[in-house]
């Protein structure tokens, strides 16, 4: 059921066209729009086929094999580890508009005949979500336990002297063959751009015009900025905010749950605390 592996959005693009292209070659001459819709979960899949012609009227026609089988491919391919794809999907090709796609990820489709539990507890094995990507209905469909209520996210409190001030870890270790290790949770696209707009908000405290290489592409052209910014509560080096943009690492989990905890909400940095961050990141000055 799933996919050898994860498609580009040039990939998904180009199934997305392939799709248009089937159902284009189903649709009379003159055709105005062309509509599928998928809905899955598990093994159980439901397909709709609209096709408006060129007089106005909009039709139905059962799905053929092969358009049913890029779906699949497209809905596993656009698997995110941890968070689950897409349970019900609409694309649309119209003669005016254009293309347009709608994917549907936490919302319950509107089935013709609704899944059994075993097709949610199917669709957890074939596509794992963390326990927070789960929505409550799909907890009740697959029959689990209703999710324990979280604890509040509790932000990490202004420091008042440099040894108070916390800095991450850019990755969780290093392998054999001197690579970085990361063991983190992907951050959905949503999150991953609020994150990256509270990290890159922060001032510059220490900034170097050099660039340092990228520990996960050495040979890749020096890009990390040797750069270090503060919030007043942690100080972090350009490398976080760069390797979540460029590889998709997402930051210390302890600093993520302060971004989160202040609603990647920066606070307000005045003097005193960019002060503080260079004592922290340069050290006690030498006697």
């Amino acid at each position: 059921m799933t996919a050898p592996g994860p498609l580009t959005p040039e990939q998904q693009h180009q199934i997305i066209a392939q799709i248009g292209n089937g159902l284009a070659s189903m649709a009379p001459a003159g055709w105005r729009r062309l509509r599928t819709e998928h809905r899955a979960v598990g093994r159980h899949l439901e397909t709709d086929v609209l096709i408006t012609g060129p007089d106005g009227v909009t039709y139905s026609l059962a799905p053929p094999p092969e358009l049913i089988q890029l779906l699949g491919t497209l809905r596993s391919g656009m698997y995110q580890p941890g968070q689950g794809t897409w349970l019900g999907a609409t694309l649309t090709f119209d003669t005016v508009q254009g293309t347009s796609v709608d994917f549907a990820l936490d919302q319950e489709p509107t089935w013709r005949r609704p899944p059994p539990p075993i097709g949610f507890q199917d669709e957890l094995r074939f596509f794992p979500r963390a326990e927070q990507y789960i929505p409550s209905w799909f907890r009740q469909r697959a029959g689990l336990e209703p999710a324990q209520p979280a604890e509040p996210l509790v932000a990490t409190p202004p420091a008042e002297t440099p040894e108070a001030l916390k800095a991450p870890r850019v990755y969780d270790g290093i392998d054999e063959s001197g690579r970085p290790v990361v063991d983190r949770e992907p951050l959905s696209p949503a999150e991953r751009d609020r994150v990256l707009e509270y990290l890159d908000g922060a001032p510059v405290v220490l900034a170097s015009r050099t660039y340092d290489s990228d520990a996960f592409d050495p040979d890749r052209e020096p890009l990390v900025p040797l750069n270090f910014r503060t919030d007043g509560r942690w100080y972090w080096p350009g490398a976080v905010a760069y390797y979540l943009r460029e590889h998709d690492v997402a930051p210390d989990p302890e600093l993520l749950t302060h971004i989160r905890a202040l609603r990647f909400t920066l606070p307000e940095v005045g003097e005193p605390e960019r002060e503080l961050a260079v004592a922290a990141i340069t050290g006690p000055p030498s006697s």
